[in-house]
């Protein structure tokens, strides 16, 4: 996949199904962090506040990557038994319903800690 230069660019580079939920996590982070710029960082879509990275998104073949920092997985530990995480990532499985009211949860959290 080429670098993309924009959120937009990123996700028209999807297929229609993944686009959907693209644009639906792009939606709710900007709900939950109004006061966040949209970039691209590390060759996807990132959300900054007060210059700090807020969280990251992206899609891959099989799932959607979701990026709150190592704090947020670990704040979030119960709810998120039921996905493949890593220090700083989630696993939203393309397979299943995603979880966008958790994504609200998480990304609220993030503004407050970096307040």
């Amino acid at each position: 996949m080429e670098k993309q230069k924009s959120i937009d660019e990123y996700i028209q580079s999807f297929p229609k199904e993944v686009k959907i939920i693209l644009k639906k996590i792009r939606a709710v982070i900007k709900k939950s962090a109004p006061k966040s710029e949209e970039t691209i960082s590390y060759g996807i879509p990132t959300f900054d506040i007060n210059g700090k990275h807020l969280v990251h998104f992206a899609g891959f073949k099989k799932h959607i990557g979701f990026f709150p920092t190592p704090s947020a997985i670990t704040a979030f530990k119960k709810e998120l038994t039921e996905y493949k995480t890593a220090k700083g990532s989630i696993q939203f499985s393309l397979n299943k319903p995603i979880q966008y009211d958790l994504i609200e949860k998480i990304v609220k959290f993030r503004v407050n800690e970096i307040k």
